[in-house]
């Protein structure tokens, strides 16, 4: 008995050593020599000593861990020839994506090793030459190659991938005659804008025109690009009776009677159709995409490296512009400098992506204070991690936070079953806030301005402490009008242009919050009787009146002890929100304060040193405003 126990123990501890060394080190070899021989803009956090399948970016694994299934980067800014057997020599590889890089060359002749191969995606990349002979892969069931310089002909052994169900290879310089491919599973084909000729083979005229447009191709009447509606069906009168006879004046009154109905009816039909059209656009319709813009026009075959979505330093998100216009998406809420949106990604990263409004700088300026606001590296602040500028689009995307904005905590409906939010969160909320602006104040040699500090712009993060997002954005758009910038009641009263907000305003807003906190109340509410109240205004009356009690949020009367808290917590609020500006204190002297009122929060703080990748777990929403 004792000697089958010593078996079981040990053959328990033989399978546990197993999946601990299951580690696919031959493959993370070829991905080591693949990375350091290919020149990338992004860094990529492959380290030797990390697990590659679960710490790896853009990398997956087996379910056993023994192979690499999946290898998924695009927009890291791979630059020049991949690495001859490097990639190839993942044999089990299912998955590939390395579209939208510079990668230029032939289509890799190593990759016939890739025997596994389901889904290929190299698109918007500056690869040449013919394209490969496709009869090795027999599992391909989506390949895209499109946007890049592929030329020669369309290999007819792309009838032997039977599993096939997309094709796209449009934006390239492929020439010839279309083979005629039979493929019953094919769903999706782009041939579009090539030099191909000649006429559509029947196997593939079950695909509408557009599939072929911008090619030397004659279409037959079994696939028209588009029948104009102003033509008439050949043989067929208009306005002429089969008798032949003329048409009376009371008939022909009918008919323009009809015809200016109908007229009117389809110009109704028209305006509906653009209000609808109008309020899909400013909700994404469910996407981030905007007047229908694909990421075939976003994203130009000629663009540079310069125009695309912008990681910064340390971001490990395996994504590109393409996958952020195609995410579904959710309106968080529209704010100052325009709309929020969470997007959930095809593999499941969500992110918020702030869509920009009224910007009034060119791309250079833009790109300078996004370097700034995007070098802040703190705990107690959202960090940026990419952004993209064009012409008719300005976005920034940051990490989402699952558990909400401080307003909506505060002020969500109350009533039965609502969770309060309780002191202790309220000074983490707080002390989080202030070490994160005064942070912020900081950076740029002592210079930066957040300019739009309030409770919808302040997270809770992993610690559970404010952590402050939607910085530094007052200088690059336009001057709000001074009934719309003080609307909130966060403006201090010398913010007369938005423009020109100070470290002295971002005090003043601060202060605001805190009043916030730890009253309950919106900074502007109505009373019962509709009157409009101004919080400051409000809790100056009442403090003056020796009524201080009367200040604080019921919800804390059920907490004891911090009634000597919250007293020192009002008189720091009121230093604050103090009218003249150069009588309000500094940020690092109101983050001194705040910890004096919890020594022992101040000892035990998160390091206020850089943020690190592996020391924050994906936070749980930065942007909504």
């Amino acid at each position: 008995m004792k000697a089958l126990c010593v078996f079981t123990l040990i053959f328990n501890l033989g399978l546990i050593f197993s999946k601990v060394n299951a580690e696919p080190v031959e493959d993370k070899e070829a991905l080591l020599d693949f990375v350091n021989n290919l020149p990338h803009s992004r860094s990529l956090n492959w380290n030797e000593s990390a697990s590659v399948c679960n710490h790896w970016t853009g990398v997956k694994c087996s379910e056993d861990g023994k192979r690499v299934v999946a290898v998924r980067l695009p927009g890291v800014g791979f630059s020049g020839l991949i690495p001859p057997k490097t990639i190839s020599r993942l044999s089990a590889l299912k998955i590939l994506s390395l579209r939208s890089n510079v990668i230029t060359g032939y289509f890799p002749s190593d990759f016939i090793n890739l025997k596994s191969l389901c889904y290929l995606y190299l698109q918007f990349n500056n690869f040449s030459g013919t394209l490969p002979d496709f009869s090795v892969w027999k599992n391909l069931t989506i390949i895209n190659l499109s946007n890049n310089g592929f030329n020669g002909t369309i290999p007819r052994s792309l009838s032997n991938l039977t599993q096939l169900e997309a094709l796209y290879l449009a934006n390239n310089s492929l020439s010839g005659k279309i083979p005629d491919l039979n493929l019953p599973n094919l769903q999706q084909l782009n041939l579009a804008n090539n030099n191909l000729s000649g006429s559509i083979p029947q196997s593939l005229k079950r695909f509408p025109s557009s599939a072929f447009v911008g090619n030397s191709i004659s279409f037959d009447e079994n696939l028209a690009p588009r029948a104009s509606p102003d033509v008439a069906p050949r043989g067929e009168s208009h306005l002429r009776p089969k008798s032949g006879r003329r048409i009376g004046e009371t008939t022909l009154l009918g008919i323009v009677i009809a015809a200016s109905v109908l007229g009117l009816l389809a110009f109704l039909f028209l305006i509906v159709a653009c209000c609808v059209r109008k309020k899909r656009e400013d909700e994404f319709a469910g996407t981030l995409q905007k007047r229908g813009m694909s990421p075939e026009k976003v994203v130009s075959r000629n663009q540079d490296a310069s125009n695309r979505l912008f990681f910064f330093e340390g971001c490990n998100y395996a994504f590109d512009l393409e996958d952020l216009l195609r995410a579904s998406a959710e309106v968080l809420g529209k704010g100052t400098f325009g709309m929020a949106y969470k997007a959930i990604l095809e593999d499941g990263t969500t992110v918020v992506v702030k869509r920009l409004k009224d910007v009034n700088v060119g791309k250079r300026d833009f790109e300078q204070q996004m370097e700034i606001v995007g070098s802040i590296r703190h705990e107690n602040v959202v960090e940026l991690k990419a952004y993209y500028y064009s012409k008719d689009e300005k976005l920034m995307v940051y990490d989402y936070y699952s558990l909400g904005s401080v307003s909506a905590m505060l002020h969500s409906e109350r009533g039965e079953g609502r969770i309060p939010l309780d002191w202790d969160t309220r000074m983490r909320i707080a002390i989080g806030a202030a070490r994160g602006i005064a942070r912020i104040h900081a950076a740029n040699g002592g210079k930066l301005v957040h300019g739009n500090i309030k409770s919808s712009n302040i997270f809770l993060n992993s610690q559970q402490y404010g952590c402050v997002s939607d910085l530094g954005l007052t200088t690059i758009t336009s001057a709000l009008a001074p009934v719309i910038a003080r609307a909130a009641g966060y403006r201090a009263p010398e913010v007369t242009d938005s423009r020109k907000a100070t470290q002295a305003s971002d005090v003043y807003s601060f202060g605001v919050v805190l009043l916030e906190i730890l009253t309950g109340k919106s900074p502007i509410h109505t009373t019962g009787g509709d009157e409009l109240v101004h919080l400051v205004r409000w809790v100056h009356s009442v403090v003056r009146e020796e009524w201080t009690a009367e200040v604080f949020d019921v919800e804390l009367l059920r907490y004891p002890n911090i009634e000597e808290e919250m007293v020192e917590m009002l008189q720091i609020a009121m230093s604050c929100v103090v009218r003249m500006p150069d009588q309000r204190p500094k940020m690092p002297d109101v983050v001194r304060v705040i910890e004096n009122v919890r020594p022992n929060d101040s000892e035990n703080r998160p390091s206020s040193g850089n943020k690190s990748e592996s020391s924050t777990p994906p936070p749980p929403v930065a942007g909504e405003n």
